[in-house]
């Protein structure tokens, strides 16, 4: 390797691959799982509890939003139906009939909504655990899948107590957790999250997050970390680095043209990859209009929105989405050779045949500057700090 550019030696090392070959086929892996590895969420509970509003607050969605999964106070799924994450349609959330009926039987049930389908389960109460959560828990223990108990309705509970006199938000939530922990003593003392649906910034909805990173394979952590809200400025941090991690195999990919010559190989090949790592990012860093929105009527700052601008975001909102929609091979080469332009010293001509060098930078500049966006406009909503 002593005639490789150095920069393809050190991604051809974080492969940990002695060849350009074989760190070449590693990286298309690694990308491949990346953008494609399927994660199934399936969440369900008793009729009531909120489970057709966690399923649109896990795929960044209100309530009456278009494609959300409709609710209501009575029971709305009567078949397990599926959700894809709006951007990340690797990402799939199931949202189940309620287990509320008389008769339950748990392993029929589970037979029912074809139980391997999913990764693992979230079981949802908006009051207390019964008799059939428990049975449930059972059964899916019983068939080797993890479970996690998540009171809902949060905010419901915070509210009504606020009118008390001397209301203490922490002892509240203390009782909510030690009242739902008793009724599940038989299953061993397991974790109950509590959250709120409506402001996932507040709560349980992070420690969720990072118990499910800790107990999910390593390439299904990955579609979990791009997929869930950014709920914090931890959570952010952890899709950058996620980001920052990919460009070794990105660029070894997409600037493969480099690394092992392939005469003829199609540059909208290449450049495609780009254009879809950097959406991704843009994506997951909660930098579309929808993410923005709600952001700013959360913190009632309208002009959260202007703080998007950055030439990366604005290139990716006007160029990729617009020109992928019309047409996927000119768009993704008509993208990068903008994209290419805002950089100094390199110049969009560079698009025809991408480097590994000229896609590495390409990607840095991406990521940071998405990344930049993202920590500022969290600043100015006043959720800049990290815990």
């Amino acid at each position: 390797m002593e005639n490789q550019d150095p920069a393809v030696v050190d991604a051809i090392k974080a492969s940990g691959e002695s060849t350009p070959g074989k760190a070449a086929a590693k990286a298309q892996i690694k990308f491949d799982q990346f953008v494609n590895v399927s994660l199934n969420i399936a969440v369900t509970g008793e009729t009531g509890s909120g489970k057709s509003s966690f399923v649109n607050a896990l795929r960044g969605l209100k309530d009456d939003d278009v494609k959300a999964a409709p609710t209501g106070v009575i029971e709305t799924t009567k078949l397990a139906t599926m959700y894809e994450h709006p951007e990340m349609p690797n990402v799939k959330i199931w949202d189940l009939p309620g287990i509320g009926t008389p008769n339950f039987k748990a392993k029929k049930y589970l037979k029912d909504v074809k139980f391997n389908t999913y990764d693992f389960f979230i079981i949802l109460n908006s009051v207390r655990f019964t008799e059939n959560d428990i049975m449930l828990a059972k059964e899916i223990r019983k068939q080797k899948k993890s479970f996690y108990f998540v009171r809902s309705k949060i905010d419901n509970d915070i509210s009504a107590e606020k009118k008390k006199r001397g209301f203490d938000e922490q002892k509240v939530l203390s009782l909510i957790r030690e009242y739902c922990q008793k009724n599940l003593k038989e299953l061993g003392d397991p974790r109950v999250f509590l959250i709120s649906s409506c402001d996932l910034e507040e709560y349980d909805f992070e420690l969720l997050q990072n118990v499910l990173e800790d107990e999910l394979p390593e390439h299904k952590k990955d579609a979990l970390l791009q997929a869930w809200p950014v709920c914090s400025a931890a959570s952010l941090e952890k899709k950058i680095k996620i980001f920052k991690r990919m460009i070794w195999a990105v660029s070894l990919v997409s600037g493969g043209i480099a690394v092992v010559p392939v005469p003829g190989l199609s540059a909208a090949c290449d450049v495609g990859m780009v254009v879809l790592f950097l959406t991704r990012c843009y994506f997951a860093f909660g930098l579309d209009d929808r993410s923005l929105t709600r952001l700013s009527e959360k913190v009632n700052k309208p002009h959260l929105k202007d703080l998007a601008k950055s030439k990366f975001v604005t290139a990716i909102r006007e160029k990729a989405l617009t020109r992928l929609q019309a047409s996927a091979a000119l768009g993704t080469i008509a993208t990068v050779e903008y994209l290419l332009s805002l950089l100094p010293g390199v110049g969009s001509a560079a698009a025809a045949v991408l480097s590994f060098g000229t896609t590495q930078y390409l990607l840095r500049e991406g990521v940071n500057d998405l990344a930049n966006t993202a920590q500022v406009i969290r600043k100015e909503a006043g959720l800049a700090s990290v815990h």
